[in-house]
Protein backbone atom coordinates (compact mmCIF):
# COMPACT_ATOMS: atom_id res chain seq x y z
CA UNK A 1 0.00 0.00 0.00
CA UNK A 2 1.50 3.65 -1.01
CA UNK A 3 1.40 6.41 1.30
CA UNK A 4 -0.95 8.96 0.77
CA UNK A 5 0.69 11.87 -1.39
CA UNK A 6 1.08 15.01 0.75
CA UNK A 7 -0.84 18.57 0.21
CA UNK A 8 1.97 21.20 0.42
CA UNK A 9 -0.61 24.50 0.46
CA UNK A 10 1.50 26.77 -1.52
CA UNK A 11 0.63 24.58 -4.68
CA UNK A 12 -2.60 25.63 -4.47
CA UNK A 13 -2.64 29.29 -4.96
CA UNK A 14 -0.09 28.35 -7.71
CA UNK A 15 -2.54 26.43 -9.83
CA UNK A 16 -5.14 29.13 -9.30
CA UNK A 17 -2.93 31.34 -10.40
CA UNK A 18 -2.31 29.09 -13.48
CA UNK A 19 -5.86 28.54 -13.98
CA UNK A 20 -6.91 32.67 -14.10
CA UNK A 21 -3.94 32.94 -17.05
CA UNK A 22 -5.04 30.67 -19.14
CA UNK A 23 -8.66 31.71 -19.14
CA UNK A 24 -7.38 35.27 -19.58
CA UNK A 25 -5.10 34.47 -21.81
CA UNK A 26 -7.74 32.34 -23.82
CA UNK A 27 -10.48 34.84 -23.91
CA UNK A 28 -8.16 37.47 -25.63
CA UNK A 29 -8.75 36.40 -29.16
CA UNK A 30 -12.15 36.36 -28.53
CA UNK A 31 -12.80 39.79 -26.97
CA UNK A 32 -10.58 41.82 -29.07
CA UNK A 33 -11.30 40.73 -32.50
CA UNK A 34 -10.19 43.89 -33.89
CA UNK A 35 -7.01 44.00 -32.17
CA UNK A 36 -5.96 40.45 -32.96
CA UNK A 37 -6.61 41.51 -36.73
CA UNK A 38 -4.96 44.83 -36.42
CA UNK A 39 -1.85 42.55 -35.10
CA UNK A 40 -2.10 40.02 -38.28
CA UNK A 41 -1.26 43.01 -40.62
CA UNK A 42 1.76 44.24 -38.94
CA UNK A 43 3.23 39.90 -39.30
CA UNK A 44 5.58 39.86 -42.54
CA UNK A 45 4.90 38.01 -45.32
CA UNK A 46 7.81 35.89 -44.89
CA UNK A 47 6.46 34.68 -41.50
CA UNK A 48 2.79 33.54 -42.63
CA UNK A 49 1.29 37.21 -42.77
CA UNK A 50 -0.29 38.89 -45.40
CA UNK A 51 1.61 39.48 -48.62
CA UNK A 52 2.03 42.67 -49.85
CA UNK A 53 -1.02 42.37 -53.09
CA UNK A 54 -3.70 41.63 -50.49
CA UNK A 55 -6.62 43.59 -50.80
CA UNK A 56 -7.89 45.74 -47.67
CA UNK A 57 -9.90 44.47 -45.22
CA UNK A 58 -13.79 44.79 -45.30
CA UNK A 59 -15.36 47.70 -43.38
CA UNK A 60 -12.60 50.47 -43.73
CA UNK A 61 -12.45 53.38 -46.50
CA UNK A 62 -9.70 51.54 -48.46
CA UNK A 63 -11.91 48.56 -48.82
CA UNK A 64 -14.94 50.33 -50.46
CA UNK A 65 -12.31 52.41 -52.65
CA UNK A 66 -10.97 48.95 -53.98
CA UNK A 67 -14.24 47.76 -54.48
CA UNK A 68 -15.90 50.39 -56.47
CA UNK A 69 -12.63 50.50 -58.50
CA UNK A 70 -12.87 46.53 -59.01
CA UNK A 71 -16.36 47.23 -60.33
CA UNK A 72 -15.19 50.02 -62.57
CA UNK A 73 -13.02 47.94 -63.98
CA UNK A 74 -15.37 44.64 -64.43
CA UNK A 75 -17.98 46.90 -66.28
CA UNK A 76 -15.11 48.44 -69.01
CA UNK A 77 -14.58 45.93 -72.10
CA UNK A 78 -11.69 43.73 -72.19
CA UNK A 79 -9.51 46.28 -74.65
CA UNK A 80 -9.48 49.02 -72.27
CA UNK A 81 -9.02 47.45 -68.87
CA UNK A 82 -4.92 47.93 -69.05
CA UNK A 83 -4.55 44.62 -67.48
CA UNK A 84 -1.65 43.00 -68.35
CA UNK A 85 -3.10 39.59 -69.67
CA UNK A 86 -0.98 36.81 -69.70
CA UNK A 87 -1.03 35.00 -72.85
CA UNK A 88 -2.26 31.45 -72.77
CA UNK A 89 0.61 28.58 -72.42
CA UNK A 90 1.12 26.59 -75.74
CA UNK A 91 -0.06 23.56 -75.17
CA UNK A 92 2.57 20.90 -74.74
CA UNK A 93 2.06 16.90 -76.11
CA UNK A 94 2.06 13.97 -73.81
CA UNK A 95 4.69 12.49 -75.91
CA UNK A 96 7.62 14.86 -73.97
Amino acid sequence: MLPPLPIFTRHIPVLTALALATCALGGCGTVNQKVSAGMADYIPAWAGGLPADAPPRPGTPEYDKFMQERERKRLMPAAERGDDAKPAAPAQSAAH
